[in-house]
């Protein structure tokens, strides 16, 4: 995995830097994330991987299934990572490219796991109290997680704020045993 990272880096950094010498980091954020989607499916990484498969054929494949235009600088960068043998990193160069963007824009990503589905208005709540305890924008992926009991998980980074009925228990069980 660590292998993947490293390989990938070089090519997320340089469509990043290119993205925003351009200006268009939405538009590669979209296609990468597309792209990402696709090289993950078991049977298109089958065809990737096949001999006898030409790189054109490849690209082909890609560019349709992730619906990248042709002539694009999307896919001058895909003819270039199906040339040096490296489409399989596409979900990685996918989430480099994304935490450079998030960077540049100061942006934090948020995985806020609860136990039951929030309501838009508490969500919100929610979201104006973590940017205020980080300081910063931050971008909520939500997850059910059952296992919580109630209340919520949420994790920033490296960062874990556990206000779960699961999280407290345990806490509670520690403290009991000492």
């Amino acid at each position: 995995m660590a292998e993947n990272v490293t390989l990938a880096r070089p090519y997320a950094e340089a469509v990043f830097a290119l993205a925003r010498e351009q200006g268009t980091l939405d538009v590669w954020a979209s296609a990468l994330t597309r792209l990402s989607v696709v090289a993950t499916d078991a049977q298109l990484l089958d065809c990737i991987g096949n001999p006898a498969a030409t790189s054109s054929q490849i690209v082909q494949l890609l560019q349709q299934t992730a619906e990248i235009g042709t002539g694009t600088a999307q896919a001058n960068f895909l003819q270039v990572l199906v040339e040096a043998d490296r489409a399989q990193f596409l979900p990685e160069i996918d989430t480099l490219f994304t935490q450079l963007k998030n960077a540049h824009e100061g942006v934090l990503d948020a995985v806020v796991a609860s136990a039951f589905p929030i309501d838009d208005t508490a969500l919100a709540r929610l979201t104006a109290d973590i940017e205020a305890h980080f300081k910063s924008k931050v971008r909520i992926t939500l997850r059910i997680d059952p296992e919580l009991i109630g209340g919520v998980r949420i994790a920033v980074g490296d960062e874990v704020i556990d206000a779960s009925v699961r999280g407290k228990l345990a806490t509670l069980a520690a403290a009991l045993q000492n």
